[in-house]
């Protein structure tokens, strides 16, 4: 009698597990939402070169130099030494932050000497792709639109949302990868 109970009752919770359909999601259009989105970034992406362009303009005693990844920079001194980082080499940096207006917000002094290690670090896009592009002793004035900074979250303290920044940079040392192993 209990082999039947229990037969009955597997019998049972495998037939009803059977016909059970699952729910489909619920899906919400996002499309108004993401094409206000779209003409947003557009149109701040626009505001923001169009700053950029003025200043080179205003500066057209130097050459700005317009990088693949989406910001201008010039060289304020360029060391002939040919060799750029490379993934794994150990850069030692100092660097100034300027709002667009070129008033200062974060001093050499108050952000200190840097070290990073190139492509194996998290530091912000814009200064990542930048350090690549300079040799050893070089100083560059890098003009960074603020998806290549801090975007939309400032960094919660002087920088605030969606602001273009100018970063005045310039790499001590290169410490090649296989000298530091």
């Amino acid at each position: 009698m209990k082999n039947k109970v229990v037969i009955y009752i597997l019998v049972f919770t495998l037939f009803s597990c059977a016909n059970s359909i699952p729910r489909k999601p619920i899906v919400r259009k996002t499309t108004s939402l993401m094409k206000e989105s779209v003409s947003f970034n557009k149109s701040l992406n626009k505001l923001e070169e169009d700053k950029f362009k003025e200043i080179i303009k205003n500066d057209s005693l130097n050459i700005y130099h317009a990088s693949p990844s989406g910001f201008w920079y010039k060289f304020n001194n360029q060391n002939s030494s040919g060799y750029l980082p490379q993934r794994g080499d150990n850069l030692i940096f100092t660097y100034e932050v300027y709002d667009i207006d070129n008033n200062i917000i974060y001093t050499k002094g108050e952000i200190g000497k840097q070290t990073y290690v190139v492509d194996k670090q998290e530091i912000i896009e814009g200064l990542r792709n930048g350090l690549k592009l300079m040799g050893e002793g070089d100083n560059v004035t890098f003009l960074f639109p603020s998806h290549k900074v801090f975007g939309y979250l400032g960094d919660q303290k002087k920088i605030g949302v969606n602001q273009p920044l100018i970063y005045k940079v310039q790499l001590n040392k290169i410490n090649k990868q296989n000298e530091s192993n």
